[in-house]
């Protein structure tokens, strides 16, 4: 699995032929992040904003990706998705927010869009388990605060703990936070099963 990072929430998830698409950047954002655009096989979007829905940004000639874009269940090219419904305040206008989870040849992932408030039911832990990697907001106006982002994200037992729409404030918070502030960003992540053992709540910072 190679993990590559655009900004904001933008992520390309390829693991053989496939590739996901998470929170493309709409090419009608308002933000500083332009994101990139590449032909995705999946396309996830968690909240109906500008700066997520970009699913135009990941169809690239005939490979148009089928669209996730709000709670539900889904199975597409033997990948399971759950999409679990929450709220989010983005501009003072409320918005609903979807964490989904799936698993990508044998590691689980849960990404949590644009949470804005850290406590969530016992039935979306449950949902939600205790994912090999965890995409966690931190900052950014209305989203999480670092503080609020770390503890809420350590309290789902992840291995690895990536961190997105952050600023260089935000981060450094969130590193000072989780205790590894000598984090360096690298451009990829490449991982396999194997590479997950003995991680605990690790933070792997990806540059976009």
């Amino acid at each position: 699995m190679i993990i590559t990072y655009f900004g904001k929430q933008f992520f390309k998830i390829a693991q053989g032929d496939l590739v996901v698409a998470v929170n493309p950047i709409s090419k009608d954002s308002k933000g500083d992040v332009k994101g990139s655009r590449f032909g995705s096989d999946i396309a996830l979007c968690t909240t109906n904003h500008p700066d997520y829905n970009g699913f135009d940004m990941v169809m690239h000639g005939d490979n148009v990706p089928f669209e996730v874009k709000g709670p539900g269940d889904y199975e597409i090219k033997d990948i399971f998705i759950k999409g679990i419904m929450t709220e989010s305040i983005l501009n003072e206008k409320k918005y609903i927010n979807t964490i989904y989870s799936l698993t990508i040849d044998n590691i689980s992932i849960c990404f949590l869009g644009c949470m804005s408030n850290n406590k969530i039911s016992a039935e979306i832990r449950g949902d939600i388990g205790s994912p090999d990697i965890l995409f966690v907001p931190i900052g950014n106006h209305d989203l999480l605060d670092p503080t609020e982002a770390y503890k809420l994200a350590v309290s789902l037992e992840p291995k690895i703990i990536i961190p997105m729409d952050y600023d260089e404030k935000t981060l450094k918070a969130f590193l000072k936070e989780g205790g590894q502030d000598k984090v360096e960003p690298v451009e990829k992540l490449t991982l396999k099963v194997k590479d997950l053992t003995g991680r605990e709540g690790e933070i792997i910072v990806l540059s976009s």
